[in-house]
């Protein structure tokens, strides 16, 4: 897979499913659409009280009451920025408990490059009074069955949804994922989940930078993986790859306290 493909992949810009589709554009601009999550239900009110929406057409997941995690794609480079708007508090984006708040800054991984280290954190102007999505910070977790949630397509090439969808998908190891996406997967900076064999199921276009989670030991929810990239959404063969939330949480613990 080429990197033109993975810049369309979560994005709603493109017909390629980059579940965090890389944005080349500044944040201000950037056309970032990914489709909802495909193969999936609807959430309910108050069920993932962490997710957030990005007004660049991309997911996120409050890390902090005033941070947001997202996928490095779906921002333009760090710096300070008042342009994206950023909608939580509920399923229903333009639901009367839909809570929108402005950008400060914008921090994305250092040396980010298209190849890995697909992750950003985006300061805002207040905090968002929600519970905070927990970050794995060893493998522990990184196995099992994961949750999926977006207001992306929900079908390849789809329209954004107004509600929020949610959707299970299976742990795929390294080396399955790779014998679909060969060199183009970053082993140890990328994780992969989805039905490879019958497909269906996945993050698409717009669902970039939202969170991929499970419980943890005690019941909680905790993040493992943000929406990156795919090949087109849910298509047999082809899971979804998502950024290794455990390989970079002192990087992102670390970035969160400059901001």
């Amino acid at each position: 897979m080429n990197q033109t493909l993975r810049t369309l992949k979560r994005s709603a810009a493109a017909g390629v499913v980059v579940l965090a589709a890389v944005s080349l554009q500044p944040a201000s601009a950037a056309a970032v659409a990914p489709e909802p999550i495909v193969g999936g239900t609807r959430a309910a009110e108050g069920e993932f009280p962490f997710m957030v929406r990005l007004s660049m057409g991309c997911g996120g997941s409050l890390y902090a009451e005033d941070i947001v995690l997202t996928a490095a794609h779906c921002v333009s480079g760090s710096g300070n920025d008042t342009s994206i708007t950023a909608t939580a508090g509920s399923v229903d984006l333009q639901g009367p408990k839909a809570v929108k708040v402005t950008s400060t800054k914008v921090l994305q991984a250092p040396g980010y490059d298209g190849t890995g280290k697909d992750w950003a954190l985006i300061k805002l102007s207040k905090p968002l009074s929600f519970p905070t999505l927990k970050t794995a910070t060893t493998t522990a977790y990184d196995s099992g069955t994961f949750t999926v949630a977006g207001w992306g397509a929900t079908s390849e090439n789809g329209g954004q949804q107004r509600y929020l969808r949610k959707a299970t998908v299976p742990f795929v190891s390294d080396a399955k994922c790779e014998e679909s996406y060969g060199s183009d997967l970053t082993p140890g900076d990328e994780i992969c989940a989805g039905n490879v064999a019958q497909g269906g199921v996945d993050s698409c276009q717009g669902d970039s930078g939202g969170p991929m989670f499970r419980k943890d030991d005690a019941g909680a929810w905790i993040q493992v993986g943000i929406v990156s990239w795919g090949q087109g959404c849910a298509e047999p063969g082809y899971p979804g790859v998502y950024t290794q939330v455990s390989t970079f949480a002192e990087d992102i613990r670390t970035a969160a306290a400059t901001l």
